[in-house]
């Protein structure tokens, strides 16, 4: 049963972060709303699709992207404002040890980590689906692929290749379609360009070259327009990053296997995605652990000390995130650590700060 402390650090943390958090999410909606009045001078969307498909969404996504640093600045804030006023000197001085402080802190730590799983995971993924459909039809009206040298596995042994895509135009360009059997290439097509037709599906070969090999014996077709029918669309070719975080994990999973089977390299972004999906709330504990090691100390600089050094850490903390996953996605880092080795590496910081705070 929650004793008078627990209820108190409880309350005083959950309403300072859920503070902090419609503060900032108001700011956030104000200069979005400043920087795209023009986009929305433009657009055909009404006021309630701008607002329910897009800012609702907006919100949910940057208050959960947001929520483990909004976190950290509670606590610190919380934290500070006690020790400042010798609150938890005099709890100490009472007979309250340290660790019994910490319990309440993190019971509201699970609390909010939990929410943070469910909307990560069950939440999330359909708000992104609305938020990026939005920003596909009003905003983002076309893009482009910037991969070059694409290959894609559309059936066992068929392996379709271009060297640049665009998907503004559905067209590739130095198209190739190879069929295997067993491990011996048995028929290769080759076209300077290849335009898919969206209305019947296929795709319009110009310039190509036909060239068909049984055991010793190889021969050459010629044309200048070849209509096929592939097992591949343009969306296959051009899908944005972003499209991750609008998955679900069932879906998530799918598309990770169909991408290893077509033998996809983009997969890296898809497999930081799955993890930092569990991994990010759980940063929740470490950033109160920091926090409250850091902000339990009654020093000279009061606050402000300690929001500087927050700030410092959550810098430090972001920094952290972005090497790990760059090495995840270059340098061959196994994207299960890359996503954790920040959590752990700042769980033993919180550790020896915990250690050296005030008992």
């Amino acid at each position: 049963m929650l004793k008078t402390l627990d209820r108190y650090i409880i309350r005083q943390f959950l309403g300072t972060f859920f503070f902090i958090l419609v503060t900032i999410m108001l700011i956030a909606v104000v200069f979005d709303i400043s920087e795209k009045t023009q986009d929305f001078a433009r657009m055909t969307a009404s006021v309630q699709q701008i607002v329910f498909n897009f800012y609702l969404n907006f919100i949910i996504y940057y208050s959960n992207l947001f929520s483990g640093l909004l976190i950290f600045l509670a606590v610190l804030l919380f934290t500070s404002r006690i020790a400042h006023r010798t609150e938890i000197i005099a709890m100490l001085s009472s007979g309250v040890s340290f660790p019994r402080i910490m319990w309440p802190y993190f019971l509201a730590a699970t609390m909010l980590t939990a929410l943070s799983l469910v909307i990560n995971h069950r939440v999330l993924p359909a708000a992104n689906k609305i938020r990026l459909a939005f920003e596909e039809e009003h905003i983002r009206a076309t893009y482009f692929v910037d991969d070059k040298h694409m290959h894609r596995e559309i059936a066992p042994g068929t392996i379709a290749y271009f060297e640049s895509f665009n998907v503004q135009e559905k067209m590739g360009f130095r198209f190739s379609l190879e069929h295997w059997e067993n491990d011996a290439l048995t028929r290769k097509l080759t076209s300077d360009r290849a335009q898919y037709d969206s209305l019947n599906g296929r795709w319009r070969i110009s310039d190509y070259v036909l060239r068909t090999m049984d055991g010793n014996t190889e021969r050459i077709q010629r044309g200048q327009m070849l209509d096929t029918v592939i097992n591949l669309k343009p969306s296959d070719m051009g899908q944005r990053w972003e499209t991750a975080m609008a998955m679900s994990w069932t879906e998530l999973n799918d598309h990770i296997a169909s991408k290893r089977a077509q033998g996809d390299g983009s997969l890296m972004p898809y497999l930081i995605e799955k993890h930092q999906r569990t991994s990010y709330p759980f940063a929740t504990y470490v950033f109160t652990l920091i926090g409250v090691g850091i902000a339990s100390r009654k020093v000279r600089g009061g606050t402000g000390l300690h929001l500087a050094l927050g700030v410092l850490l959550s810098l430090l903390y972001v920094f952290a995130m972005k090497l790990t996953t760059v090495a995840a996605t270059n340098a061959g880092l196994d994207p299960l650590l890359a996503v954790w080795i920040p959590n752990v590496v700042f769980a033993i910081v919180g550790i020896i700060i915990y250690r050296r705070a005030p008992k």
